[in-house]
């Protein structure tokens, strides 16, 4: 909730990270309220912020503010990362597949290439 609260005024990009740090606040919210499907949308909506907060971060140091609440709202979003597991849980419940351990370690991987894949994008 503080990740996407600190990425919501940002600067509108390709990513559009308004939008998605709108998604994570709703997101945030259902899980908050006990909906147990949510953290597989929290996770992915962290992930999908990526591209908006990094070159905030790296990219633009000139402006301290800038940069301040990029360092803040990364650090936020190492809880999601941490609960990426049980999103992978959640994530094969939400699309319909058998619960089993194989496809919850595919989607675990799943969302660890996409993780990697949306914190590297801004750097190519």
């Amino acid at each position: 909730m503080v990740a996407a609260m600190l990425a919501l005024p940002l600067a509108q990009n390709s990513w559009h990270g308004p939008e998605v740090a709108s998604v994570l606040a709703v997101s945030a919210t259902a899980m908050f309220a006990g909906q147990r499907w949510a953290i597989a949308l929290v996770v992915i909506a962290q992930m999908m912020l990526m591209p908006t907060l990094v070159p905030r971060l790296f990219l633009a140091p000139t402006d301290l503010t800038a940069g301040t609440t990029g360092l803040v709202a990364i650090a936020a979003l190492v809880p999601g990362v941490l609960a990426m597991r049980r999103a992978a849980a959640a994530l094969v419940l939400i699309t319909g597949w058998q619960r089993t351990q194989s496809t919850c370690r595919r989607a675990h991987v799943g969302l660890i290439a996409a993780g990697a894949l949306a914190a590297v994008l801004p750097f190519i």
